[in-house]
């Protein structure tokens, strides 16, 4: 029988319970056992002067986009980062599925090098489920599909669940967006949506898509048209995008809401009370040109929050750490502990995983990130705004006491 490990720090941030100074962390059987100061039981392995904080989820991401880095500039509107990126996946990368593949299991590597351990990852063709169960990253898998303007949603829906029968962890079968998907193929999606795995959405990206859903005109119709997908017989509902969803039977308790740079007070309202999730990636909704989201907004509402980075197609890092930093910069005011418990706890039960991540407890999975702190460190809290502020890669490392 495996015999229980102990490591110590400096600090130890179990996230559902307060800071420890001098603490350690024991492990058996690749699960936590328990979380504790002074003497460790069995001894320790002393970590130094470092804080141990749980593994990160990196909540929204796209890896099968990993090789588009760098190769689509920042836009001032969404339409034309989209088109800029359509064009280019249409193209695919120059070395086929190999190049496709090399670029997202080095996007994986370099998320578990900065703290990330679980992943909800949207996929359109199931790219990635190999490369997680080979490099062994727990993951959520969004298996999207989309079309303004089907021909049979039902047997869509079908065969997306088909494809999933034997992807090996959590999965669903998923939307795209209000202006990318029919309502028919949302009602389907919802009727043969299947738990644990939450449903997902990309929702008020942009300005674009609100003059859609309340007008039918503008730029994202225009787009529609230019991509020979767009349906006259569609009618739009004149309203935002959060009603439109709970009109469609498609905000749930538990659905993650991506983006919501333009949600509307009520809304976000109306998403808590339905007990929707709102993911952020201030980052990337930046280089595509949708804006800033209303970070203060989300958290002054207590809507749960968690963060995604979103693919290396609109952002120049997976890394949670520089997601962290962004959000800390746009709002000043929201206090740092509860960004890292978006970071953790919050993203971990959003995905569907908050029993084995999200929190240094007992039971959970005993992978934890440590960072190298500065000195004069002497408050938890100057630790909690040390680690929302821009740590360096290079203090970052994983702790995987799984192994052991």
């Amino acid at each position: 029988m495996a015999r229980p490990v102990s490591v110590a720090a400096s600090w130890v941030l179990p996230i559902a319970s307060p800071a420890v100074a001098r603490g350690w962390v024991s492990a058996h059987e690749g699960r936590i056992a328990g979380v504790g100061t002074g003497a460790a039981p069995g001894g320790a392995r002393d970590l130094g002067d470092v804080v141990l904080l749980p593994g990160l989820v990196n909540a929204h991401t796209h890896l099968e986009l990993s090789w588009m880095a760098g190769r689509i500039p920042p836009a001032d509107t969404m339409p034309r980062w989209i088109r800029e990126m359509l064009a280019l996946r249409r193209s695919g990368p120059t070395g086929g599925e190999g190049e496709l593949q090399t670029a997202l299991r080095s996007a994986l590597g370099t998320m578990r090098d900065t703290g990330t351990v679980l992943v909800g990852d949207i996929s359109n063709t199931l790219a990635s489920v190999q490369a997680f169960a080979d490099t062994a990253m727990a993951a959520t898998v969004f298996h999207e599909i989309l079309s303004f303007n089907p021909s049979d949603p039902t047997g869509m829906v079908r065969d997306a669940h088909t494809r999933l029968r034997d992807v090996g962890c959590l999965s669903s079968v998923v939307a795209h967006a209000p202006y990318s998907t029919s309502p028919e193929l949302f009602r389907q999606i919802v009727t043969h949506h299947q738990g644990p795995a939450p449903l997902c959405v990309h929702l008020a990206e942009s300005n674009d898509e609100l003059e859609l859903l309340h007008t039918g005109h503008g730029a994202m119709r225009e787009l529609l048209e230019a991509l020979d997908v767009w349906n006259d017989t569609w009618v739009p509902p004149g309203h935002h995008p959060v009603r439109y969803l709970r009109d469609l039977g498609y905000l749930q308790p538990g659905t993650l809401l991506v983006h919501g740079v333009h949600l509307s007070p009520d809304d976000i309202e109306d998403a808590r009370r339905a007990r929707a999730v709102i993911v952020t990636c201030p980052r990337s909704n930046v280089w595509v040109g949708g804006g800033v989201p209303p970070v203060a907004r989300f958290y002054a509402s207590g809507i749960d929050v968690a963060i995604g980075t979103d693919s290396l197609a609109s952002v120049d890092s997976l890394n949670l750490f520089d997601e962290l930093a962004a959000l800390r910069r746009l709002a000043a005011e929201v206090e740092a502990a509860r960004l890292l418990e978006s970071a953790t706890r919050i993203g971990a039960e959003a995905l569907g995983h908050g029993a084995d991540y999200g929190t240094l407890a007992p039971g959970r999975v005993a992978q934890m990130v440590a960072v190298t702190l500065p000195s004069g460190l002497t408050r938890a809290a100057d630790v909690e705004e040390y680690l929302v502020s821009g740590v360096p890669t290079s203090a970052v490392s994983l702790v995987d006491l799984t192994q052991s």
